[in-house]
């Protein structure tokens, strides 16, 4: 049963309460920390108004700070640069992107966006947001395991647990060192990911249900101690019209309320004000399992120096802070491994 098909339709409606905008000002947060934030043109204004205002000593003191800032990044103001290598360098990778809300937050903050995922149909509906915003974001249908880019990238982001659904440290070191292969110079890495803590003591094998007016879902946890694997159950109820138009799926696989919602749950789950309609609205029932492996800080950073990646810092994923033993989400930032830059810098002379 593939994940992330018919579950696409409705995963913005369900997930309406993530925090996406306070994620892409936590990443721009750490871009600018680390020099990612368009630093070569920074740079440039910055000694620009230097050398033509110079209009006092706060002002050379600011151009400096920025000056300074693109040099810790590799680059300065004065070295020349390709324009492609330039824009390669402020060019962001969505790792995991779903149905691209973050791709598009970031887009608009001015980042040249890619955005890479292994579900057709949740890329259809970011390339369908695409069309409406008129965003210039390059879409991938590709598995990050086997991530392939035409350049480099100065920054790639992996959020909401995406690294959690690669179940074996193969997985994730081939992972790790594609997107080691194809980060810029002093290129960054940031990815969360749900901890063991999180799926063995938080969640467990708790069962999740929610009901909305055109759709409800019941999410049944099941936590593989030994594998330290979560798998989840999702059965959700979608209205046959929203929105005026029919839901997906043919006419035969949709039915009443009262007709589907039969079982092992029907019985509690049709109390909910989801049938008290059943006469008047149709809903279909579609059925995904998913698995996601919780993983401890520890055992990361040992994947990060296997694939070549230098690690630079972790914090909770909710409060930003310290990493403890109960943090339920960890927030990594990484860096292209030096061993690999001077690999590049072989090969770019050989080439000359």
């Amino acid at each position: 049963m593939e994940a992330y098909s018919d579950f696409a339709e409705v995963y913005d409606e369900l997930m309406d309460d993530t925090p996406y905008e306070a994620w892409g000002e936590f990443l721009m947060e750490i871009f600018r920390r680390y020099g990612v934030d368009d630093v070569s043109k920074a740079a440039d204004r910055a000694a620009s108004d230097k050398s033509v205002r110079n209009d006092g000593p706060e002002n050379n003191r600011k151009a400096d700070e920025v000056t300074e800032r693109a040099a810790d990044s590799g680059e300065t103001a004065s070295e020349p640069m390709d324009q492609n290598l330039r824009q390669e360098r402020n060019t962001v990778l969505d790792l995991g992107c779903g149905t691209g809300v973050l791709t598009e937050i970031l887009a608009r903050r001015g980042y040249d966006m890619i955005g890479v995922d292994n579900a057709p149909e949740m890329l259809r509906i970011a390339m369908e947001k695409r069309e409406r915003s008129g965003l210039d974001i390059l879409y991938l249908l590709q598995d990050m395991r086997e991530l392939e880019l035409y350049g480099t990238v100065g920054a790639v982001v992996s959020v909401c647990d995406s690294v959690n659904y690669l179940l074996t440290e193969e997985d994730i070191v081939q992972t790790f060192a594609r997107v080691n292969n194809y980060l810029y110079p002093h290129g960054l890495f940031i990815f969360d990911f749900n901890t063991v803590y999180k799926y063995a003591v938080v969640i467990g094998d708790a069962t999740i249900a929610e009901n909305r007016e055109d759709c409800s879902f019941i999410w049944e946890n099941y936590y593989h101690e030994e594998e330290e694997i979560n798998e989840y159950d999702l059965t959700v109820f979608v209205a046959e019209e929203r929105n005026g138009s029919v839901a997906g799926g043919s006419p035969a696989e949709q039915t009443a309320c009262g007709e589907r919602m039969q079982g092992e749950t029907g019985q509690a789950f049709c109390q909910a004000r989801l049938c008290e309609n059943v006469q008047t609205q149709r809903f279909r029932r579609f059925q995904e399992v998913h698995y996601q492996r919780g993983y401890r800080l520890e055992q990361m950073k040992a994947l990060l120096l296997q694939a070549g990646l230098e690690f630079l810092e972790a914090v909770d994923g909710d409060t930003h802070g310290e990493v403890t033993q109960e943090s339920e989400r960890i927030y990594v930032v990484a860096r292209k491994g030096a061993g690999t830059m001077a690999n590049q810098a072989v090969v770019s002379d050989k080439q000359i």
